[in-house]
């Protein structure tokens, strides 16, 4: 039960800002709320001594665990100098037995998982003409994870923190009148944080107004976190839909 809760809140975190939109010939700002319909597979374990959980979920086995989510990035630039963030927070839940040992009976059990990533990134337009422009970023992503289980005997609970520094680039081309395709890439951790984490996001963008895009594309996070017996080596992918709004 717990190790289900885990998924369900780790499959949503940052999603790259999209379009092209642009408030003027030297700045740039949006926002972008989004949604991202992920499935996700790996190895699980929660603490030392645990079993390794290997776990390949989808999208619609997930959902229903879910309570509560918001998520939110943002993208800036002035002049040539350019900024993202990325806000991530999600809460579920599941109803459950758990054994009651050394009876053989079972108690009734809740289990919930809130998880919060914060994510800052900056960086330089090294290339831009009409068509394209292409970014070079870092920074990092910072996690909390916390899982609790509530029984009829009491309640137990467990909390990971951890950051991962991140290099980053980002390709946006127009394609056609009103449609731009975008390409984001990062990678980090270096075993200060997890010991790797990578992502690719690509989406199609379409320019309803002056000031309003909608996008679609697909995206694939993996993390791999170990630490004092913990380990969470996860792969997430599935399709994004996000609506940006610049200002």
């Amino acid at each position: 039960m717990r190790t289900k809760l885990v998924l369900a809140a780790m499959s949503l975190p940052f999603v790259a800002a999209t379009g092209l939109a642009q408030t003027g010939p030297d700045q740039a700002f949006q926002i972008t709320p989004y949604v991202w319909a992920t499935g996700v597979g790996g190895d699980i374990r929660p603490f030392a001594g645990a079993p390794t959980v290997s776990i390949n979920k989808s999208f619609s086995d997930l959902i229903g665990d879910l309570d509560a989510a918001i998520f939110i990035s943002a993208y800036a630039r002035q002049g040539r100098f350019v900024f993202m963030g990325d806000i991530s927070s999600s809460s579920s839940s599941r109803s459950g037995v758990t054994p009651s040992p050394p009876a053989p009976a079972e108690l009734p059990a809740t289990g919930k998982l809130r998880q919060t990533s914060l994510t800052a990134l900056g960086g330089y337009r090294v290339a831009q003409t009409p068509e394209a422009s292409f970014d070079l970023l870092a920074g990092a992503r910072h996690w909390r994870v916390r899982g609790e289980v509530d029984t009829p005997l009491g309640s137990a609970s467990r909390a990971r923190n951890f950051t991962d520094p991140l290099i980053a680039a980002r390709a946006n081309i127009q394609i056609a009148p009103g449609w731009s395709a975008l390409l984001y890439v990062d990678a980090g951790g270096f075993g200060v944080g997890s010991r790797v984490t990578s992502q690719v996001l690509g989406t199609v963008n379409y320019q309803i107004t002056d000031s309003a895009y909608i996008s679609a594309g697909y995206r694939h996070l993996h993390v791999d976190y170990r630490d004092d017996g913990t380990r969470f080596d996860m792969r997430m992918s599935g399709p994004v839909i996000g609506a940006t709004l610049r200002f």
